[in-house]
């Protein structure tokens, strides 16, 4: 039985349900809305944090909204089971699809925007003979970093990504200053002791590259002629988006670079179809919320950097064991196949080409970037 505005009570007809009041459905809506949002600051703010290992205020904070995220959704879908009945609860299952789609993109644009700061625990690396820098970007902000003097008149600036910092890079760097190049390792903005607010996409990658440019450039030992980037995950994406708008960048080396932008994900429904449809959808999703939350303005698209940035050169370095990379690699050469070059690393994971063939490795990116800054090994 059910009651009438005026209080009296009347039979419900068979698999008919109470109609749900406007109060009611605001309450839905309204806990789908907070639950949606808590939920996407614990899985985005909350839960990265929690993986440094130490127990922050901030930490607490996005696993409390994590808690009671979780806590509104499960209100919000027991009054949507409350407001309907038979057949019309399947609207349960498109509810639950756009908050997981919803949740999905909010949580990564916010690991994104606003990551955390990972710490720098080393200094210098004697054994290669570094010393610490400082650059400032064009927005004022300062950058840190260590330097190796060139022997050979070249230099190099390698670029570490996501989530880590400069210390990441070390054996990389090795390899270039066993060559006789010089090498600035730099920490990103918001990454060790750099300044700034960190974006895990990189979209600070053309400032910061070009104050270390502007950097050695400055020095004597260095050839302003004979500069190269070489760049891990995010900042193999930074070097190619950096060589598009700085002439000064002779030669690219990226390692796993596979997209910062949307439009580095269109290709997607060709290799995947309907599936690579809904992800290609769902990536502008998150990419418009990154957006909106970070101050920095989203890159040119990496196959756009690479045909801008004529007429540097490029090698891309792709892990074996992850598919995506190569088919990435290989629609970038076509934007400018007589300028790069794709290496495949057999058996290799996301930028572990070193680690995995060390003298493969050496051998390519070395005879490559001899092949265009002119640099002979001065050992």
């Amino acid at each position: 039985m059910v009651r009438d505005d005026a209080g009296r009570a009347r039979p419900v007809e068979s698999g008919s349900a109470p109609a749900a009041s406007s109060h009611g459905w605001a309450r839905l809506l309204g806990a789908s809305a907070a639950g949606w949002l808590l939920v996407g600051v614990g899985l985005g703010l909350g839960l990265p944090r929690l993986a440094d290992g130490a127990v922050t205020a901030s930490t607490v904070l996005g696993l409390g909204a994590l808690v009671a995220g979780v806590g509104l959704l499960a209100l919000a879908a027991r009054l949507l089971l409350r407001a309907t009945r038979g057949w019309a609860r399947l609207v349960l299952v498109p509810w639950l699809a756009v908050l997981l789609i919803a949740t999905y993109s909010l949580s990564i644009a916010l690991a994104a925007a606003l990551p955390r700061h990972p710490a720098l625990d080393a200094g210098p690396p004697a054994e290669l003979g570094a010393e610490e820098v400082a650059m400032v970007a064009a927005d004022g902000v300062v950058l840190a970093g260590w330097l190796v003097p060139s022997r050979n008149g070249a230099a190099v600036v390698v670029r570490h990504g996501s989530g880590s910092t400069r210390a990441d890079t070390l054996a990389h760097a090795a390899v270039l200053a066993d060559a006789g190049y010089g090498v600035l390792i730099t920490d990103a903005r918001g990454h060790g002791t750099s300044g700034g607010r960190g974006m895990d996409l990189g979209w600070y990658g053309d400032a910061d590259i070009a104050a270390a440019v502007d950097l050695l450039v400055s020095r004597p030992d260095v050839d302003p002629g004979r500069i190269a980037v070489l760049g891990l995950s995010m900042g193999g994406e930074e070097a190619i988006g950096a060589a598009a708008t700085d002439d000064r960048i002779r030669a690219v080396v990226a390692e796993g670079a596979t997209g910062r932008t949307a439009a580095d994900k269109a290709w997607l429904s060709e290799e995947y179809g309907l599936a690579g449809v809904v992800q290609e959808q769902i990536d502008r999703i998150t990419y418009g919320l990154t957006d909106l939350l970070s101050p920095a303005s989203p890159p040119a698209a990496l196959a756009d950097a690479v045909a801008y940035s004529a007429p540097t050169s490029l090698l891309l370095i792709a892990a074996g064991e992850a598919a995506d990379e190569a088919l990435v690699a290989e629609r970038l050469r076509a934007s400018a196949p007589d300028r790069t070059e794709v290496w495949v690393v057999p058996g290799a994971g996301h930028v572990a080409g070193l680690s995995t063939d060390p003298p493969a490795w050496s051998g390519h990116v070395l005879g490559f970037l001899a092949s265009e800054l002119g640099a002979s090994d001065s050992r």
